[in-house]
């Protein structure tokens, strides 16, 4: 069997067979798992390589672009910025960064970017992946365009341009840039490993994902003016995008956080935990209610899929039947990377791997894992 370092609690050590199981069949190549509870770390485990050729193992602090998992981090910045006062979702979006009034946007709230119900999904064409590492030029662009949608009627996935959105926001409220109010608001006070905007430094940690097989869906044969089309070509940009430098320095916090298991876990740990693990209090339990004031329920006509938004974050719905029923907020990468918070039992799960599956939003590998940690 594949060998997997790290440390794991006995009511926790199956994570360990069922991922040196991946490991071996080849379903994966390098990942890593995490469990908090209660905010502390009960798994932290690694295994496999960090390259496809396999040469180099994947160690502990060995980071990988995590794709929409990114998501949560920026959905926690927002929630720090609410706890403080200076954010309130249900106030318009226009009223932080007043040109993103133009063309039928002035009634969008900020709740509405957060819930996938703006109707702003992506960028108009023309567009470039280029585009969006220009940050000046891709949030003028997004506040120029119109709605696709009524917002607040129904979600389209915010899938690569919701960190610009919120991002945007961020930065007109605080004054700084995403990634810096993150590193020096969340992860830095947790010491942990996360980033969105990753410096040359690290770069000689990162393990490149390992792109997946082309989705099922002949773009062709479908309405270009669709939603789901113009979300998904604007822009769109391959997998092996996120192995350039320009992608892996950018602020694009819908998309390229860099970081593991062990630190997705323990970040997320701050909803779970009630706002507060090992004395760094970010949030407080009305705060952490917030996400879970619903925003849409229904197929999402970006995903073609049953979703239940929150504040951010997914909540409990038939979309988790793996799940029990409680107080779950949840996303994941595109390719399999998830992220699991349960309020109740203040439990986080994190998957973070290389080998992409051609799932959106997490595959099989995930759902076995979170499926024997939510059964205790």
């Amino acid at each position: 069997m594949a060998k997997i370092s790290g440390t794991s609690t006995s009511e926790y050590a199956r994570l360990g067979d069922l991922l040196s199981e991946t490991l071996d069949s080849g379903k994966d190549v390098g990942a890593s798992v995490s469990v908090t509870v209660e905010g502390e770390t009960v798994v932290d485990i690694w295994g496999g390589w960090a390259d496809e050729a396999q040469t180099t193992p994947w160690g502990r602090d060995t980071i990988t672009n995590v794709w929409s998992t990114t998501k949560t981090m920026t959905f926690l910045s927002t929630l720090v910025l609410a706890e403080r006062g200076l954010l309130d979702y249900h106030e318009k979006v226009s009223t932080y960064w007043p040109e993103f009034a133009q063309n039928g946007k002035a009634d969008i709230e900020v709740r509405h970017l957060m819930g996938h119900t703006s109707g702003v999904s992506a960028w108009e064409q023309p567009v470039a992946v280029e585009d969006i590492y220009d940050w000046e030029k891709s949030t003028a662009m997004l506040a120029a365009q119109a709605p696709w949608w009524t917002p607040g009627e129904g979600s389209g996935y915010h899938a690569l341009n919701q960190g610009h959105l919120l991002g945007e926001v961020i930065r007109r409220v605080d004054g700084r840039m995403l990634g810096q109010f993150f590193a020096e608001e969340i992860a830095g006070p947790l010491d942990a490993d996360f980033h969105i905007g990753l410096d040359p430094s690290e770069f000689d940690r990162v393990s490149n994902v390992i792109p997946p097989p082309a989705l099922a869906i002949d773009m062709a044969t479908m309405d270009p003016d669709s939603v789901l089309i113009k979300t998904f070509t604007g822009p769109a940009p391959d997998a092996t995008e996120s192995w350039t430098p320009e992608w892996r320095q950018a602020t694009i916090g819908a998309a390229n956080g860099h970081g593991n298991a062990r630190s997705v876990a323990r970040i997320q740990a701050i909803v779970a935990n009630g706002g507060t693990v090992d004395g760094v209090e970010l949030l407080s339990p009305d705060t952490i209610k917030m996400i879970f004031e619903e925003q849409a329920n229904g197929v999402d006509q970006v995903l073609g899929l049953p979703v239940r938004f929150g504040m951010g974050y997914a909540l409990h719905s038939i979309a988790v039947p793996y799940l029990p029923e409680g107080n779950y907020a949840y996303w994941g990468g595109w390719g399999g990377s998830s992220i699991i918070v349960d309020i109740d039992r203040k439990i986080t799960f994190a998957y973070v791997m290389n080998r992409m599956d051609e799932g959106l939003l997490g595959d099989t590998r995930g759902i076995d894992l979170a499926t024997e940690v939510f059964k205790h």
